[in-house]
């Protein structure tokens, strides 16, 4: 070897020791950050030896569009199960003492007593205060049911507007990687940022992804709905104010195409858009469903069969009017939020609870005989009397009241319950894909300080060579003088 071909080798291993510690102090530097995919300085051999040709970056594309579906299926699961917990809290939580059917259980217990024994006041003023009872959890679920729809409106309108921003700035970022691609420059710093933005959008709504030349990326919906392709597309969303059991919410639209709701609580959503919308739209509209025919069937139930025809009684329908047929087995939306106790009952307003007994609208006990039960005993009855409900409430259509009310909270621990185990297992399989992922692309300080170490003892060896030559050199102008 010549001493310019050891001088050319030298400073080749110089300049090649650089780039490398380069790389290895930004590894390190950006340990600590999730986004960060490990770079590598790769070489190839030249005349003059071995040469750094460019810096990788560490990836693995199926991992990442695993872990991408992984990341919107666990945040579709979390926001269906956050909404499903919501709604037992509702009833009290785990033993479901505030339900309707704990109350409805109690009054037909207490009735049932008030029947044995018709002349004690104390005991109707009890069956009346029952009655108060689950009238009174009939209205707060269904409200706090309301409150829920609004609450997951709200969260949709704020999905939709981060969404159009994330879009908005993934284009930056993949604007730079098609641009710096085609130019040959090193465009891994917005890779990463654009990998970063993928997981955010995928913890919004499913996302599938598609390489194009240049390292261009296309997104669409777990659906097939195009969400971004070159340009973003429009995420566009309506919110409601207030929320009734008669109101439906509006659909979020990318570009023009719905976002379909999850289903079942093993739900089949992709993201918390679709999450949110199967709480807005179809686990809390069916269970305000159930409230209502619980609340149909109650005032069918107490209902008095006068000389002018059927009338309310022990329960009304507050705000609904008097001349709806509730006896028609179709859902009246909202009935659960109005039903009241009939004021001619309830003591401190004027009422008298022995006009349970005797007849409300009015008087069966025509003798005012104190051993009179025959209303109270067909009442008490009644609890265990099948009757037809409305498909719409999704549980039996033909069966007891108390039978259906405890079904109604049966409907929901069944949902929870599979809401539970696929979150537990949703977020055990991301747990697993991001540490599969991480183990690819993440940086290891201990690989990168051993590195370090072989790149001292390479400026090491490239050093003394440098002063081999230059010895040589001394010695031949000594020679030549």
């Amino acid at each position: 070897m010549s001493l310019t071909a050891a001088m050319k080798t030298a400073q080749s291993s110089f300049s090649n020791v650089g780039l490398q510690s380069a790389v290895v102090s930004k590894n390190i530097a950006n340990a600590s950050d999730p986004a960060y995919a490990r770079r590598a300085a790769v070489l190839a051999t030249a005349t003059s030896g071995a040469t750094v040709v460019e810096t990788q970056r560490a990836q693995n594309e199926a991992l990442l569009k695993q872990n991408l579906l992984s990341i919107s299926k666990a945040s579709a699961q979390d926001t269906v199960l956050a909404g499903l917990s919501r709604m037992k809290m509702m009833l009290g939580g785990e033993d479901y003492e505030l339900a309707p059917s704990t109350y409805l259980a109690k009054l037909r217990d207490n009735l049932q007593t008030f029947a044995d024994k018709p002349n004690e006041v104390s005991l109707a003023e009890t069956v009346v205060a029952d009655a108060i009872d689950v009238a009174t959890s009939l209205n707060s679920t269904s409200e706090a049911l309301q409150k829920l729809r609004s609450e997951a409106d709200a969260d949709i309108d704020t999905a939709v507007k981060e969404l159009n921003r994330l879009l908005k700035e993934f284009k930056t970022y993949n604007d730079q990687v098609r641009q710096g691609t085609a130019a040959g420059t090193d465009v891994n710093d917005a890779l990463d940022q654009r990998d970063k933005l993928l997981t955010q959008i995928s913890g919004l709504v499913g996302v599938t992804t598609v390489n194009r030349t240049n390292n261009d990326l296309a997104l669409y919906t777990s659906d097939g709905t195009v969400l971004f392709e070159t340009e973003a597309r429009a995420v566009s969303f309506v919110p409601t104010t207030t929320y009734t059991a008669t109101v439906t919410g509006n659909q979020v639209l990318i570009d023009g195409v719905p976002v379909q709701m999850g289903a079942a609580g093993n739900t089949s959503a992709r993201g918390t858009i679709a999450g949110l919308l199967q709480i807005r739209d179809h686990a809390a509209p069916t269970f305000q469903a159930q409230l209502d025919e619980t609340a149909r069937s109650l005032i069918n139930m107490f209902s008095e069969n006068t000389v002018g025809g059927a009338m309310d009684g022990l329960f009304i329908r507050n705000g609904v009017a008097v001349g709806d047929d509730l006896t028609v087995d179709t859902v009246v939306p909202g009935l659960s939020t109005v039903i009241k106790v009939n004021p001619a009952v309830i003591t401190n307003q004027g009422g008298n609870a022995k006009l349970l007994r005797d007849g409300i609208n009015e008087t069966f006990n025509i003798d005012n005989n104190a051993s009179f039960s025959v209303l109270l005993n067909n009442y008490a009855a009644a609890f265990e009397t099948p009757v037809t409900f409305d498909p719409a409430a999704a549980i039996d259509t033909n069966t007891s009241l108390l039978a259906f009310s405890s079904g109604s909270v049966g409907w929901l621990e069944q949902l929870r319950s599979a809401a539970t185990t696929a979150a537990d297992d949703k977020n055990a399989l991301l747990a697993r894909t991001q540490e599969a992922l991480q183990s690819v692309t993440s940086v290891s300080l201990d690989e990168e300080l051993a590195l370090l170490l072989d790149l001292e003892q390479s400026y090491k060896a490239s050093a003394k060579l440098v002063a081999a030559v230059d010895e040589m050199i001394t010695a031949l102008l000594q020679a030549a003088g």
